[in-house]
């Protein structure tokens, strides 16, 4: 690692300033991408804020037909749950899923879906429920947070304080995961809500998750599987790689739009 700043704030107030006092800080979550980064030397922070500490950023409440987690709050504490596992059981399962012990008892929400990487899985749900994000400055819708590979919409400085999930009538998450890391090959994240119909899809496009409208459309007139499986997904955009190829990974798109939809029951 290069030779850098430690800081632990106590509070939100305290990183905030931590951040716009140095000369060019880094923001600290669970780590499960940074510190990998810090010690392959491919970054240089000056200081590196640790978000551990503030209390504030962790946690889990439900506001209305809201469930509302707080950024700091770990891959394990949103699986086990009892608010999340009554209202939206399919949040739960997909944190229950990511990679291994010791990453869901380190990572973080806030973490994942700053990183953005294209094969995680907190983007897919935060799309399909139409999720809020809500930063040290301001509420982001997630269609609006998520722009490319890696990148999203939080400006310098900018800190994720809470992700809201609206409480949807049905949902669930179907993975076709690397069996070595757990991240998706291609996952698929269907939630119905009344009429509206949501299927985002992460692990398999080039710039990150992104929604499948043919499918959407579908299963808005017809909620079953079999609606599903006279739609062909492009392999266009898809990513082709040592573990998938796009046409692969097109087809594993229906697989697991199917199988989400039969098991929301």
């Amino acid at each position: 690692m290069y030779e850098f700043s430690y800081q632990r704030p106590g509070s939100l107030a305290e990183a905030i300033a931590a951040i716009k006092s140095a000369d060019d800080g880094q923001v600290l979550a669970g780590g499960q991408t940074l510190l990998p980064t810090l010690k392959q030397r491919l970054a240089m922070p000056s200081d590196l804020i640790d978000l551990a500490g503030i209390g504030e950023l962790k946690g889990v409440s439900v506001d209305g037909g809201n469930v509302v987690i707080g950024a700091m709050t770990r891959h394990a504490d949103v699986a086990g749950s009892a608010e999340i596992r009554a209202k939206i059981p399919a949040l739960a399962a997909l944190a229950d899923d990511i990679g291994d012990r010791q990453v869901r008892n380190r990572g973080t929400l806030g973490g994942s879906i700053a990183n953005n990487d294209p094969a995680a899985d907190y983007p897919a749900a935060c799309l399909a429920l139409g999720a809020t994000i809500t930063t040290s400055e301001r509420k982001l819708a997630a269609e609006d947070f998520f722009t490319g590979l890696f990148e999203t919409a939080l400006g310098d400085g900018e800190i994720i304080t809470s992700v809201s999930f609206p409480v949807p009538d049905k949902a669930a998450y179907m993975k076709f995961k690397n069996p070595a890391s757990r991240y998706a090959i291609v996952g698929v994240f269907v939630v119905k809500t009344g009429s509206d119909v949501k299927v985002a899809v992460t692990g398999a496009g080039s710039g990150g998750v992104f929604r499948v409208p043919d499918m959407e459309s579908a299963l808005a007139a017809n909620f079953s599987a079999g609606t599903l499986k006279d739609i062909e997904v492009s392999a266009d955009g898809l990513n082709s790689d040592i573990h998938a190829a796009a046409d692969y990974r097109a087809h594993l798109i229906g697989v697991m739009a199917r199988r989400a939809v039969e098991a929301c029951g």
